[in-house]
């Protein structure tokens, strides 16, 4: 299994925005840039529930995430379990959103927004990956 270095975890700690590709009925890639949170050796996301990448991992687990930083950059690829019980989804949704936002507005958007959504838990296992400019 692929282990993340102690600057590669530091990197992702940070609130960027990261690209997921799935893989289409058809073969194609699909992409969508998300908020994520590294937890463990895993990666959380969450998506609301019907949106194209949460039908592609239900039919085809695999996925790639991608996060960059000028001439540094982490590419993981692993496979999704999608997690559909509301009270986890929503958890995580909430924490993202205090995340990417801050505590203050970041709740607010929850509970106006994201609270009231069917939402779905994507946690990437990680199988493999590539650091570029990390020591």
């Amino acid at each position: 299994m692929f282990q993340l270095t102690d600057e590669a975890r530091a990197f992702l700690s940070e609130p960027r925005f990261a690209v997921v590709a799935t893989i289409n009925k058809d073969g194609s890639p699909q992409q969508t840039v998300v908020w994520y949170e590294l937890r463990g050796d895993r990666v959380m996301m969450n998506t609301l529930a019907g949106r194209l990448k949460e039908r592609n991992l239900g039919r085809d687990p695999r996925l790639s995430f991608s996060v960059e930083d000028g001439y540094r950059y982490i590419t993981l690829t692993g496979r999704a379990e999608l997690v559909y019980e509301d009270e986890t989804a929503k958890a995580d949704m909430r924490a993202l959103s205090i995340r990417y936002q801050g505590e203050e507005e970041g709740a607010q958007r929850f509970e106006n927004v994201f609270s009231k959504q069917a939402r779905v838990s994507i946690y990437m296992t990680i199988e493999n990956g590539q650091l570029y400019g990390f020591e």
